[in-house]
């Protein structure tokens, strides 16, 4: 049988020393540096198999984590993965009609893990009084088009807002009728029966 000398290969967070001997049933030791600092030994078909991966602290670190989300769990970040991934991945929730039927989706990082959500969020200006928002709403659930954005910003970022453009302005009909101190609805109204611009915006 050849030998394979793994002396200098890194198998997840060990990195092998040098060999060391053999247990009392053959199978080759060797020493290891962990990324953390301390040494093991483990046996070749360990390391190749991946089941020896750390010194101990890897399972350390997944105990961390899992007690991290228990006690987020119940927070309203929490509670706003959740219903990001229902709407995108659950045919049976009611809204998935408006998400993942149309084909957006949460991205991998974010879907698998709450807590590289969770840490996001916290450095992308989170607050309890905000709402996740998708910049492009044909576009995923994804770093690069997420922000954090009042009930007023988010709402003239839906696809179903009807936009106006006058004196060189384009803004959605209720950003005018805030704006300018005009009935929504009777905009609105008459904008779908197809009034020009300047009567839109005067005079209601």
């Amino acid at each position: 049988m050849n030998f394979k000398d793994l002396t200098g290969m890194k198998f997840e967070r060990l990195k092998v020393v040098k060999r060391i001997g053999k247990t009392a049933g053959g199978k080759v030791q060797w020493l290891c540096q962990c990324d953390c600092g301390n040494t093991t030994i483990a046996t070749t078909d360990n390391l190749k198999r991946l089941h020896v991966t750390s010194c101990g602290c890897r399972q350390k670190d997944i105990i961390s984590e899992v007690n991290t989300i228990h006690d987020l769990c119940h927070t309203r970040l929490y509670t706003i993965w959740a219903g990001m991934k229902n709407r995108c991945c659950n045919s049976y929730t009611p809204t998935y009609k408006n998400y993942g039927a149309r084909g957006i989706r949460v991205c991998n990082e974010w879907l698998n893990s709450f807590e590289i959500f969770y840490n996001w969020a916290i450095t992308h200006g989170y607050k309890d009084t905000l709402t996740i928002d998708r910049k492009d709403n044909n576009g995923n659930y994804e770093p690069g088009n997420c922000r954090w954005a009042t009930d007023k910003e988010q709402s003239n970022n839906k696809r179903t807002n009807v936009y106006i453009t006058y004196n060189g302005r384009t803004q959605t009909a209720k950003q005018w009728s805030d704006e300018l101190d005009i009935n929504y609805s009777t905009l609105l109204r008459r904008f779908h029966k197809g009034w020009p611009v300047f009567g839109l915006l005067q005079g209601l």
